[in-house]
């Protein structure tokens, strides 16, 4: 019997209106777009930084990783960001000043109200304490009985071990819950810790996998 839901934010819950975690709509607006190839941002910032791989508990932890994250990326891009503009990136991507780095998918709330009567919820995200903040603003944090982020254990999910915490937590037996992920690699590992495993596709654009495919929440 299923008793547990456990869900990875990006890409399942919410999207990132640029295409880019990190390369966010006030980012775009701090940097001069003829000296600057946001792509080439990009494409760096898919490879990932040791930077991001440090501990952040809370709110202003996670201030000095992502400013000493975005001077890093400007470095490597060789770019003189202005230190008012360096701000502005940072404290947005924290605090979510604008709020426009990221957007629920349309059914989530609905469809969260619906699953909570069905299932205890759970999230398991590579994220930061900003992701929280997130979902409290959103009015779905209601919805969690418990949230994991990375960033708080200092442990990724690719590194197994953050599976554990809520298997020991909740005492999970093996079949008890369904792990959704937009990552296959991830959902190996959900698979070896003993969840049903679902693969969110919310563009639609997976050909084959072999994992069950969902577009939504609505399909769980």
């Amino acid at each position: 019997m299923k008793k547990y839901l456990i869900l990875d934010m990006g890409n399942v819950l919410v999207e990132s209106t640029t295409g880019s975690w990190f390369i966010t709509p006030t980012f775009i607006e701090n940097v001069d777009n003829k000296k600057l190839n946001i792509q080439n941002a990009m494409e760096l910032t898919k490879n990932g930084s040791k930077i991001l791989d440090e501990k952040a508990e809370t709110l202003e932890e996670e201030y000095v990783i992502i400013k000493k994250f975005y001077k890093d990326l400007f470095e490597r891009l060789n770019y003189n960001i202005k230190n008012e503009n360096l701000e502005n990136i940072v404290k947005d991507f924290v605090y979510n000043e604008n709020e426009n780095k990221y957007v629920l998918f349309n059914d989530v709330k609905k469809e969260l109200n619906r699953l909570s009567n069905k299932y205890e919820i759970l999230m398991l995200s590579d994220n930061w304490p900003c992701g929280i903040e997130f979902l409290k603003k959103h009015d779905i944090y209601k919805y969690f009985t418990k949230v994991y982020i990375s960033s708080i254990y200092g442990i990724k999910k690719c590194e197994k071990i953050l599976f554990d915490y809520p298997i020991k937590e909740f005492n999970i037996k093996k079949g008890e819950a369904i792990f959704v992920d937009d990552i296959e690699k991830l959902l190996d590992i959900g698979t070896e810790k003993g969840f049903d495993v679902r693969l969110m596709d919310r563009k639609k654009s997976v050909n084959n996998s072999k994992y069950k495919v969902i577009n939504s929440l609505k399909d769980l």
